[in-house]
């Protein structure tokens, strides 16, 4: 990877561009960077790479017969331009109005990482993407969720360990005991008959929480559909939602 590095530096290829040309965030191109053969890269950016520096493999010996003319230079920059291009249309549906440089940043990089997740049609990937997504829809309201993501933002040596971004004392609790129940867990201390009763009242309280948020949806359904015909309408829509909501708040008043 030496000399892929040290030809990316002679065609003036910053990490940024080559990340924008294989579609995915600056990190991971660090991450391919750092593997010891380029055979380990995914098989589409390593075709990716291969069509951009017009090699037919990423050998050292192939990389250093490659002669950086002028020409070459033009034929490898075009080909770059037109990839960083083609690889940049998802950022045309991102809007980022509102959002300084670094979340802007923040937001691009995710979404290319994402992307390459997804492209990679592992069934654990879209799993684990769409428990992050329902952890993101949370987050306002389970501060435990921030806390859990700073720790394996620490334990992955992205960040230091003293560091505290939210509230330092609940943070500093959780890390030490995820720390000791992870140590646990990698240990081998636990084990899956040892746990059974535990996990068994887990799904309880998860249970008991999904059947009282349904019986508040349907009360509330119940109560709209009662404001609704109180007020002579058929539906809720914008423009007598202030009205129906302001029916139904008066309708639960009635019943304190």
């Amino acid at each position: 990877m030496k000399t892929l590095n040290e030809l990316f530096q002679e065609l003036g290829i910053s990490k940024v561009r080559l990340a924008k040309y294989l579609g995915v965030s600056r990190q991971m191109v660090y991450n391919y960077l750092e593997l010891d053969d380029i055979n380990k890269w995914p098989k589409e950016k390593k075709l990716l790479l291969f069509k951009l520096l017009d090699i037919s493999d990423g050998s050292k010996e192939t990389i250093n017969k490659i002669d950086v003319t002028t020409d070459y230079l033009m034929a490898v920059e075009s080909r770059l331009n037109q990839g960083v291009k083609s690889s940049s249309d998802i950022e045309n549906y991102l809007d980022f109005k509102g959002l300084d440089k670094d979340s802007q940043t923040l937001l691009t990089d995710i979404t290319y990482l994402l992307k390459e997740k997804l492209s990679e049609e592992k069934k654990e990937n879209y799993y684990a993407i769409l428990y992050l997504y329902h952890c993101l829809q949370s987050l306002d309201n389970v501060p435990e969720i921030k806390y859990m993501f700073g720790y394996m933002s620490k334990t992955t040596g992205f960040t230091n360990p003293d560091e505290f971004k939210f509230q330092e004392e609940k943070q500093f609790i959780f890390e030490s005991i995820l720390y000791s129940a992870l140590t646990l867990y990698n240990n081998g201390g636990a084990s899956k008959s040892k746990l059974a009763e535990s996990h068994k009242k887990f799904v309880q309280e998860i249970e008991a929480k999904n059947e009282e948020k349904l019986s508040r949806t349907q009360q509330l359904n119940t109560i709209k559909i009662q404001a609704l015909r109180e007020l002579g309408f058929n539906e809720l829509n914008n423009s007598n939602a202030s009205e129906v909501f302001e029916k139904m708040a008066e309708i639960q008043s009635r019943k304190v």
